[in-house]
């Protein structure tokens, strides 16, 4: 039989902010941000892809910044805000990026929308107007292997209301 860890045995709480609403959990130290969302707090949007940080499926916002939350622990979540794809919406509508990827087809298999959807967030939230170039970098680290990208980029410039090049 194999003992657990101390680590795996100690419990901490976590009082975080998700998507604008103040939560408290109680964690393993080895949890990862990625299962305490999806497990524990009832945001699904969340994907589990590679879970070693190289596929964006799991990308959340966390003070406004996109990060892989399968490699972040739940602990290091402690006083952060987080945003998942549950918390982009207003007023129960789609956001006008979430709308950019609908009317731009930049949703195929909706796996990785996710983690695009926030990344792309990300880049709208500092830079309002971005250059097309600005707006690969910004999803350089999350992969679709439906969309071939351009629809994507697509959505994204017509979301900052920029010119779209068909």
């Amino acid at each position: 039989m194999i003992s657990e860890t101390k680590a795996e045995v100690q419990r901490y709480q976590v009082a975080l902010t998700v998507n604008g609403k103040e939560r408290v959990a109680e964690v393993k130290a080895n949890l990862t941000l990625l299962e305490l969302l999806r497990d524990e707090l009832g945001q699904p949007g969340t994907k589990v892809g590679c879970e070693t940080g190289d596929c964006g499926a799991c990308t959340v916002l966390i003070d406004g910044e996109p990060m892989n939350s399968c490699l972040v622990l739940a602990v290091e979540a402690e006083g952060r805000a987080i945003t998942t794809i549950e918390g982009v919406e207003k007023d129960g509508q789609l956001d006008e990026l979430q709308e950019a990827f609908v009317a731009h087809g930049a949703v195929q298999c909706g796996y990785c929308s996710p983690g695009m959807i926030l990344s792309s967030r990300a880049l709208l939230n500092r830079n309002p107007n971005p250059t097309r170039e600005e707006a690969v970098e910004a999803i350089s680290g999350n992969l679709c292997r439906c969309t071939g990208y351009v629809k994507i980029v697509d959505a994204i410039m017509a979301a900052a209301n920029a010119k779209v090049d068909f």
